[in-house]
């Protein structure tokens, strides 16, 4: 991680991809920042200077600007944050790390590996911090998950197995998602829900060594929900991975596309001494409420395990309010700014960087490439 001088405060964070008519950004970033310490949202960028006055009078942000370009040259602008499609990343990312700001990334970083390393190598060059948006990192509940396991609370781990579900990607599609129908946008199940979630499982339990995998697109053609037209579809909807970890333990990653009536996510993990369990009510679970459960020893049954309150940090204004989009957006700038002020308490992992997320990268394309080839792949995290 880039080493960075103390910085004043406020950080002035710039938004880009803040639309008045709602959006990621809106239900996350604006409720995440409003009340932060030490971070103020400053300015904001949309695909027009029309569209960018509009939502600066509703979220009532001084600054708008019509170009991702023109806040990123804007001296009243520390942070640049990106929360637009995917495709786009690379196009409204070089340009704020040109201009030596201080970037935050949604996830998936670049539309594929290529793309990612270009930015992760600008930054490097510049000497740039650099964050991502793998938020389950942040979430308390997966801090204190980690920590059980680490402190041995299952024992010595031997298996875990994840049943997940993609939300989009399903039998329909509405306008706002049609993007996700295309392989090539970097916006797939394999990037976004599969990745987000493996990238919980190596915070926990450490990295895949190797995996077999296979990756299906079962509905070639999806619907349109209102007008009823039919359209091709090339991303995948069925991933299923199993594999070693390098502790040893046995895998099993499934993810489905859509909206399955039973199980939204499950994620157990299995030890010598006891088990423990995850579950959400939605797909994107990194996003929402999660509950923990767990039973060891004698105990014949899981029952809940609270996230303890120094897991909240300073943010204790966030208290009860898990379910919310926002929550571990949150807690993910508390790390940012506290790695930009130099105040990051000793131990404390930072935010993962850009180079973390070209190694992500790296190993959903490695996974793809065992799919593509039908054989056992050997994970390398050296990308």
């Amino acid at each position: 991680m880039t080493s960075m001088a103390p910085h004043r405060a406020p950080i002035r964070v710039g938004l880009v991809g803040l639309s008045a008519s709602g959006g990621w950004a809106a239900i996350a970033h604006v409720p995440a920042l409003a009340g932060l310490d030490g971070c103020e949202l400053r300015a904001l960028s949309a695909s027009s200077a029309e569209s960018a006055h509009a939502a600066g009078e509703k979220y009532a942000v001084p600054l708008s600007f019509g170009s991702a370009e023109e806040l990123a040259r804007s001296d009243e602008v520390d942070l640049v944050v990106v929360t637009v499609r995917v495709p786009q990343h690379l196009e409204l990312i070089r340009p704020a790390l040109e201009a030596g700001k201080t970037v935050f990334s949604e996830w998936p970083l670049g539309a594929d590996l290529a793309q990612a390393e270009v930015m992760a190598d600008l930054a490097q060059r510049r000497g740039l911090l650099t964050a991502v948006g793998l938020q389950a990192r942040s979430a308390p509940p997966m801090r204190f998950l980690r920590d059980l396991v680490a402190e041995g609370y299952v024992g010595r781990v031997l298996s875990t197995t994840m049943l997940g579900s993609g939300g989009g990607w399903g039998a329909t599609y509405d306008d706002s998602h049609a993007y996700l129908l295309d392989v090539t946008s970097g916006a797939t199940l394999l990037s976004v829900p599969f990745g987000h979630s493996v990238d919980a499982l190596a915070m926990v339990l450490g990295e895949l060594r190797e995996v077999s995998a296979h990756i299906e697109n079962l509905r070639p053609q999806v619907t349109h929900v209102t007008s009823g037209a039919v359209a091709a579809k090339s991303a995948e909807d069925q991933i299923a991975v199993t594999g070693v970890l390098e502790s040893g333990a046995v895998a099993a990653v499934h993810f489905r596309g859509g909206e399955p009536r039973a199980t939204r996510f499950h994620w157990e993990i299995n030890g010598t001494e006891g088990d423990l369990v995850v579950k959400a009510d939605q797909a994107q679970w990194w996003s929402g409420r999660l509950g923990l459960y767990g039973a060891r020893g004698d105990a014949g049954a899981l029952t809940e395990l609270p996230v303890p309150a120094r897991y909240q940090g300073s943010l204790t204004q966030w208290t009860g309010r898990s379910a919310e989009p926002a929550y571990n957006v949150a807690h993910e700038y508390a790390l940012l700014r506290d790695q930009i002020t130099g105040s990051l308490a000793p131990g404390t992992d930072g935010v993962p960087d850009f180079r973390h997320a070209v190694r992500l990268h790296g190993i959903l394309e490695q996974i793809r490439e065992a799919a593509r080839a039908g054989r056992q792949v050997f994970i390398s995290s050296d990308t």
